[in-house]
Formats: structure tokens, C-alpha cells, sequence
């Protein structure tokens, strides 16, 4: 009976023995899957995004651009954009206010003056830039903006500013109209503030912030969404699956990031400053302010012979610069010969039968508001959109014309968009089918001069892909980019929307659809070049060139 008894303890002890190895083995199990499954989620180095639900970070702040992984042929083009826009900045310290670029001292002079010029001829004008104490600067990296104009004659165009590093500047005007020209230039920003600039950019890309609204059944969060993000708190993963391009938001405590119903901009980030940073951003001191001539700022053009006249427009080649100019307030190109659609008819005969297809930020959206406000066939269908934010619809139905305007994807600085609503523009054009009465505007590069520059090169990569396979399965297409813009700047409006951060993207921009197919409506000469104020988003008559030219792409002049 002992024997018995003993035996089945010994079994009950072997079997609780047996019963704790197996519950040690399940949890490390348990625990080795728990550990697989949030490394699932995270980061690898080559910037591919495994999971579109939670990622854990240490990085403070973490940045998409930082982890991309590039073909040798994509890193070159990169290498090479950055390099050419190294903007020459002299490290020279701390300096102070006094010493920083004075545009009230500062002069300029017409080089090659003569008793007149004729249309054609090249202009020569040295600047000269002196401190607050009327010394010379030794240094250059100042931002100029130079422009020649009549204004009787409602006409402009834009000059070529060479920085010589030492203090001068030279500015290139070509004299593309008779009469009395006059020359002006501006300081739009200091060495000094340039500097600042371009510290904000690298260490300070999230100061312009997003959010998004979460919400599932009476539960409702807010959370914080940018490019980049700072802490190492756990992260919803948007990142697009088809683009690679990269948006996070802050987890809600409580829901799970599937419930995302919005996105919207947050806010500006405040005292991005020192006290010494900021006299370098005064209005009415320092930002946008003329340069005056120590003499004649003017001077006197004559007309061409004929045969000089065809022997000059035919010897433009793609470089031109200037692309254009103003005469009696109408935009001419350079390289073509643009129409005047000034009856609402001429517009709905170029349209018929074709869909337009708007993709971009608001300066684009203009483009919409014009044609739909110009053309009265041209009626817009109320989907229920937000205002100023779309997407957007317009039918004339007797001469079959669509006219759909959609916003870009994040990051976009627009009151609420639906999240179902953010598409990439890349993704846009690749459900396009294309063809000869296909037509496609893209503007993108407003809501990007906040971040460093990889960001903005990796959404054109994107978008110039697609662009590409679209001109190869339908060659008739028609697709047109409209350039950045320069916008009136205050104080605090320098550290987001900068002429000098707009002056990078379009540079970007120009040198990466150069050779593409594609035409370019050159939205940065025709502000710079306007006599009116500079606006984000710019008057009618200005905005109606841009129209003419985008609709003379699409019909041209037969010839």
C-alpha cells in the first residue's frame, strides 16, 4: 500500500515538473513573439515600412528622409541638387545687429551706361552692400531680387544676381522692350538671416505642426502627425505602401490607429528665435527693402532694325533667361508665341471634349476658382467638400468638359481633409489612362519650405515617375508644372514661407523635370517680374497669364 502511495506521489511531482516546463517554455515563446512582433513594426535602415499600424522610436526627432534607400543613379541626382543650392554662407560667427547687411546703405550702379541701348542688350549693374554703420561688408550671401520695369508701359522682367562673396553683387538684365527702363532691387533678406534660415531648416523641420482627429464610436483623440516627430513616444505609421512616403502620427492612448478620420494643421511652433536672431527679421528694417542707386537708375532703349528683331527671337535657346517679360501687362514668353483667351468662348473651345485634371496646393486651386468663375458653361458640382479644400468638380456638359481639382497629400496645410480624401499626386497620375484630350496641371511646393530639401526632391521623385509612365502609355497627353511664386513676408511668415526656401524648391524643381516632357508655366518670373505686390496667392491679372500659358500648351497656335 506504501509503495502504491509513494508511487503515485512520484508520478504527481514528475507530472507538476512537466506541467512548469512546459509553462516556462510557453512563455518564452509568448515573450519571443511579443518581442517579433513589435520589431515587425519597426524602422529598418533602408526606410521600408513593414507595418501600417504602431512604430516604436528612439530617434528625437525621427525624420522619413533620413532612411530612404536610393539607386546610385537617384543618390547622384540628390548629391547633385543639394550641392548646387549650397548656399554661400561665410562662417563668421556671432554678428551682431550693427553689422549685419544694411539695405538703406547699402547702392547700386548701372556699369555700362551709355547715351541708350537697343532692345537686346545686356544691362550691368554692381551692388554694393554696407552695414548699419556705412561700413562695406567683406562678405556676401545676402538674398537680392532684381527686376527692370516701365510702368507706363506695364511692362517687367527679371535679372540674374551673381554674389561675388566680398560684398558685391552683380545683376544680368536682358532689354526686351523700347523706352525708358528702370532698374530696382531689393534686399529680401540678410547674410545673417540666411543663416538663421537655414538652421530652422535642419533643426526645425516639424515647426510647422499637423494633427489628426481619431475617433471610434463616443471615443475621440487628437494626436500630433508630422514627417518628423520629436520624442520616443509610440507612433502610428502612415506611410504611404505605393510612394514610400513617409507620415506618422502620435498613437491615441485609448484607439487604434485605423481609427483616423481627419488631418488638419496644427499651428506654428513659437520662439523659434534668440533676441539677436530676431532683429535680423524686421519689417520695414531689413526684409524686402529697396537698394537705391548712387545715380541714374534708369535707362534708355531703342528698338531694333527687323532683321536684328527675328535674328534675336530666333537665337533663344532652352536656357533662356529670362523665360518671359511683361508688355501692357501681358506675359510673353521667350520660346513661343502665348494667345490671349480673353473671351470665356476661346477657353471653351480649347477645352472641349477634354478632362483637366488640377493636382497641387491652393496656388493651383486659383486656377479652378478662375475657370470656373470666367467661364459660365463651366458650372461646379457641389460634392460637399470642405471650403478650400476640395476636392473639387466643374462639368459643362454641352461641350463635354470635366474640370476635378484634388489637393496633395500630406504634408498639407489645409483645415480639416477627410483621411480618405489625402492622395499622393503620384498615385493620382497612375490611375490616369491619358491620351489626346487628357490634360494634367500639377503645383506642389507651398506647404514643403519647412522641411529639408530631401524631403521635397523625394516627393518629386515620386511624382516624375508617374509622370514618366503616363507620357509612355499615352504620349499625347498634355502635362504642365506651375512653378513656385514669391509672397509678400513679414517677420514671422520668413521662418515658414521664406522667398529663400520657395527660391530652393524651384530650383529643385526646374532641374528635375528639365528634359521630361513636360511644360513649364513660370509662375516665379511672373510675380517677381509684376509690378503689383508679391502675394502667395497672386492677383487675377497675374493668374490669368498663368492661365493663357497653360491654355496655349493645350492649344497652341497652329503654325
Amino acid at each position: 500500500m506504501w509503495i502504491n502511495f509513494f508511487k503515485l506521489r512520484l508520478f504527481c511531482c514528475l507530472l507538476a515538473v512537466l506541467m512548469v516546463v512546459v509553462l516556462i517554455i510557453n512563455v518564452t515563446q509568448v515573450e519571443y513573439l511579443d518581442h517579433e512582433t513589435v520589431s515587425a513594426t519597426f524602422i529598418d535602415s533602408s526606410g521600408q515600412f513593414v507595418s501600417s499600424q504602431m512604430t516604436r522610436i528612439s530617434r528625437n526627432p525621427y525624420c522619413g528622409y533620413e532612411h530612404q534607400t536610393l539607386s546610385s543613379r537617384e543618390r547622384t541626382e540628390e548629391d547633385s541638387l543639394l550641392a548646387a543650392l549650397q548656399w554661400q554662407v561665410p562662417d563668421v560667427g556671432p554678428v551682431p545687429f550693427v553689422k549685419s547687411t544694411d539695405p538703406s546703405s547699402s547702392y547700386f550702379v548701372i556699369l555700362n551706361s551709355a547715351a541708350f541701348f537697343k532692345v537686346g542688350s545686356q544691362l550691368e549693374v554692381l551692388v554694393h552692400v554696407q552695414d548699419f554703420q556705412r561700413k562695406p561688408k567683406k562678405y556676401g550671401g545676402d538674398y537680392l531680387q532684381a527686376r527692370i520695369h516701365s510702368p507706363k508701359l506695364q511692362a517687367g522682367a527679371v535679372g540674374r544676381v551673381v554674389d561675388y562673396q566680398n560684398g558685391f553683387y552683380k545683376v544680368f538684365f536682358t532689354l526686351l522692350w523700347p523706352g525708358k527702363v528702370k532698374v530696382s532691387i531689393s534686399l529680401v533678406h540678410p547674410t545673417e538671416g540666411i543663416r538663421v534660415l537655414q538652421r530652422l531648416q535642419e533643426e526645425k523641420p516639424h515647426r510647422v505642426y499637423f494633427k489628426s482627429l481619431f475617433r471610434s464610436g463616443r471615443i475621440s483623440e487628437t494626436t500630433e502627425c508630422n514627417v518628423c516627430l520629436p520624442g520616443s513616444l509610440p507612433l502610428c505609421n502612415f506611410t504611404d505602401v505605393y510612394t514610400g512616403e513617409p507620415w506618422f502620427c502620435f498613437k491615441p492612448k485609448k484607439l487604434p490607429c485605423s481609427s483616423r478620420i481627419n488631418h488638419f494643421k496644427g499651428g506654428y511652433l513659437k520662439g523659434l528665435l534668440t533676441a539677436a536672431e530676431t532683429a535680423f527679421f524686421q519689417s520695414g528694417v531689413n526684409i524686402k527693402m529697396p537698394i537705391n542707386s548712387s545715380g541714374p537708375d534708369w535707362v534708355t532703349v531703342i528698338p531694333r532694325r527687323i532683321k536684328e528683331t527675328n535674328n534675336l527671337e530666333l537665337s533663344h535657346g532652352s536656357g533662356t533667361f529670362p523665360s518671359g517679360y511683361y508688355y501692357k501687362d501681358q506675359w510673353r514668353p521667350r520660346k513661343f508665341k502665348m494667345r490671349q483667351f480673353n473671351d470665356p468662348d476661346n477657353i471653351t473651345e480649347c477645352l472641349q471634349r477634354k478632362v483637366v485634371y488640377l493636382f497641387g496646393d491652393s496656388t493651383i486651386r486659383q486656377w479652378f476658382e478662375y475657370l470656373t468663375t470666367f467661364v459660365p458653361d463651366l458650372v461646379e458640382f457641389n460634392l460637399g467638400s470642405p471650403k478650400n479644400v476640395g476636392p473639387f468638380l466643374a462639368v459643362d456638359q454641352k461641350h463635354n468638359i470635366l474640370l476635378k481639382y484634388r489637393c496633395h497629400g500630406p504634408p498639407i496645410r489645409f483645415t480639416t481633409v477627410f483621411s480618405n480624401e489625402l492622395r499622393y499626386v503620384a498615385n493620382e497620375l497612375n490611375g490616369i489612362v491619358g491620351g489626346k484630350n487628357t490634360v494634367v496641371a500639377i503645383a506642389i511646393w507651398s506647404h514643403f519650405s519647412t522641411f529639408p530639401l530631401e524631403v521635397y526632391i523625394r516627393r518629386l521623385r515620386n511624382i516624375r515617375r508617374a509622370v514618366v509612365q503616363l507620357l509612355d502609355r499615352s504620349p499625347k497627353t498634355v502635362i504642365v508644372i506651375r512653378t513656385a511664386n514669391a509672397q509678400e513676408l513679414g517677420p514671422e511668415v520668413s521662418l515658414f514661407n521664406s522667398d529663400w526656401y520657395n527660391f530652393q524648391l524651384d530650383t529643385i524643381l526646374r532641374k528635375m523635370f528639365s528634359g521630361v516632357g513636360v511644360y513649364l508655366v513660370d509662375a516665379w518670373e511672373m510675380t517677381l517680374a509684376h509690378y503689383l505686390p508679391h502675394k502667395l496667392h497672386p492677383d487675377e491679372v497675374i493668374v490669368k497669364n498663368q492661365l493663357d500659358m497653360f491654355l496655349s500648351f493645350v492649344c497652341p497656335l497652329e503654325t
